[in-house]
């Protein structure tokens, strides 16, 4: 992908009082994906959703949607963005058919109910959509939102922690609504503190913490290249220290010398000094193993990592 859809350059937003919520902040979104926004509360993830939607104004800076500058151009860029927000607020005694319809002429676009048909059939809430809101399980009425933000056609769709609160099986269920929208050419950038959402769904990852971009990667490239892993060698006899020939390797013993824990990650082969450097080592040395297993790091290990687990314990 070497489409962008939304180009951000040099961002900072500070607030009355001084706080500064972002701080030099350069992205861009591809056109097509699932970028997921991660970092802990506070970090500056609904900021810099809300100055992308035109919400809020930077303080310098500025953001291009689809070719149009989000301040000059407000309009032609506003209109290209559907916003899901955290709150549910809607309307609790209008039917779904009625507040979806509404959002869509407040972008100015003419009454089309072949489209608003199609939106709600796709949320699955064709059914309900003569039910009062206020009628409907939390689960719908988020996906009423969803299709409220769908209304105007928009080309990019904002998901701010699109699935807060929500048990595991609706947030699952909302993943492949997600992915659904994808597929039907829509670009979806969300944000969210749900590791699992982030690594289950987003093509690309970006990791927010005091109001900078810490890092922006692919996700299946951040996952090699920061997520280590561990390989674990169950010893015949215990070591009481490592051989010299084993010094290279990042080794550590445990349960008494009969644990040899080997941490790498795949840089390690390509420098000289993988797994199969390290058995060929263990067998030179005469050191024998009866059991071996491996543990890889999750996104979250790297997450937290990232955002220093010091202060983010």
């Amino acid at each position: 992908m070497n489409d962008p859809i939304i180009s951000i350059n040099g961002l900072n937003k500070t607030y009355q009082g001084g706080f500064q919520a972002l701080t030099r902040v350069d992205l861009t979104i591809q056109r097509g994906e699932i970028f997921a926004l991660l970092g802990p509360n506070g970090a500056g993830k609904t900021t810099l959703i809300s100055v992308v939607c035109g919400l809020v104004n930077p303080t310098e800076g500025h953001v291009l949607v689809d070719g149009f500058d989000n301040v000059r151009n407000y309009r032609q860029a506003r209109e290209r963005i559907g916003l899901v927000p955290q709150e549910l607020t809607n309307e609790a005694f209008e039917t779904v058919w009625n507040t979806v319809s509404f959002s869509r002429g407040l972008f100015g676009k003419a009454p089309n109910p072949s489209h608003i048909e199609k939106v709600l059939k796709s949320l699955a809430l064709w059914d309900k959509r003569n039910n009062r809101l206020i009628t409907l399980s939390g689960g719908m009425k988020r996906r009423v939102l969803i299709a409220k933000a769908l209304s105007h056609e928009p080309r990019i769709l904002f998901l701010d922690e699109p699935t807060a609160g929500v048990d595991v099986e609706l947030r699952r269920e909302m993943w492949e609504v997600v992915r659904q929208l994808r597929d039907n050419g829509v670009t979806i950038i969300l944000t969210t503190h749900y590791i699992e959402e982030a690594e289950e769904m987003a093509d690309r990852i970006g990791v927010i913490n005091r109001g900078e971009l810490v890092l922006v990667e692919e996700k299946a490239a951040l996952m090699s290249k920061l997520g280590s892993k561990q390989l674990t060698l169950n010893l015949h006899s215990p070591l009481t220290e490592l051989p010299a020939s084993l010094q290279r390797f990042e080794l550590s013993l445990a349960a008494e010398g009969y644990e040899l824990i080997y941490t790498y990650d795949g840089s390690k082969e390509e420098e000289g000094y993988g797994i199969s450097e390290l058995l060929t080592t263990l067998e030179r040395e005469g050191i024998t193993f009866k059991d071996l297993h491996t543990r890889q790091s999750s996104l979250e290990d790297i997450f937290v990592d990232l955002v220093n687990p010091k202060e983010y314990p």
